[in-house]
């Protein structure tokens, strides 16, 4: 703590410098808490990189609660999160750990973890991917997810992902003519899945997804979910292979 740096001399009080600091400002005079508040402000400016010590511990001891509520976040909401029934699975799909992807199509991080997801799966070879459609950045983003989700429900797993990874490089505005054209050029039934994009089976999946979301206080994409971590924005996949190891470590 701060004060016990203050001598105990200048402040003129009898001060406990053990492990706990004990001092009653109430019992102090006026004059007293002006005298003590002078002391530790001339300290301080004195000695600045006390403030930048005190700010470094607290940032850290919050870094530690916020990945410890993640994890919680992640063991309360698993059976959703990694077999929700409904999400494109890829990756190994036996794989000894689960990589979740929260993500938008008009994401500009959502487009740059492409290749170091891809990375990290070619590397690692023994991680199940789960891929969860988040539209949150406008009407763009929806008609996205709402194209690529109705063609996994026409079409199936195969034509989603094709379509998912068309839609990542896809740099134009979505619309119904854009969108048939995407299909046709993979040979898809281009009329089926335009129709099924308003039906109410892919909105209760979007929304199932966004509800998620919110259990998980996910805000912004991309967000992953690996293992038991929770993380948060963009990572390369060497971090991300970190990460997964140490997962693997806590499991054995």
């Amino acid at each position: 703590m701060i004060l016990r740096h203050v001598a105990p001399a200048l402040l003129g009080l009898s001060l406990i410098t053990g492990p706990v600091l004990a001092l009653d400002l109430s019992a102090l005079s006026d004059d007293e808490k002006a005298e003590f508040g002078a002391q530790v402000r001339e300290y301080l400016l004195e000695n600045p990189e006390v403030i930048i010590e005190a700010i470094n511990i607290l940032e850290q001891r919050n870094a530690v609660a916020e990945a410890e509520a993640d994890k919680q976040l992640v063991a309360a909401n698993q059976e959703e999160l990694f077999n929700d029934g409904y999400s494109w699975v890829g990756g190994n799909p036996d794989g000894d750990i689960t990589l979740v992807e929260f993500m938008d199509y008009r994401c500009g991080y959502c487009r740059r973890a492409v290749p170091e997801v891809a990375s990290l799966l070619e590397s690692d070879g023994n991680i199940r991917l789960v891929i969860k459609e988040l539209p949150i950045l406008g009407e763009a983003s929806i008609m996205s997810s709402r194209f690529a989700v109705a063609t996994k429900q026409v079409a199936g797993d195969d034509a989603y992902k094709q379509v998912h990874d068309a839609l990542l490089e896809f740099s134009g505005e979505p619309n119904e003519v854009t969108l048939r054209r995407i299909s046709d050029g993979l040979g898809l039934d281009s009329d089926a899945i335009i129709v099924a994009m308003d039906s109410d089976d892919v909105t209760a999946e979007i929304n199932q997804t966004r509800e998620l979301a919110r259990k998980m206080n996910i805000s912004g994409t991309p967000s992953f979910v690996l293992g038991t971590e929770m993380l948060r924005g963009f990572l390369p996949a060497d971090q991300m292979q970190q990460i997964a190891d140490g997962v693997r470590a806590d499991k054995s």
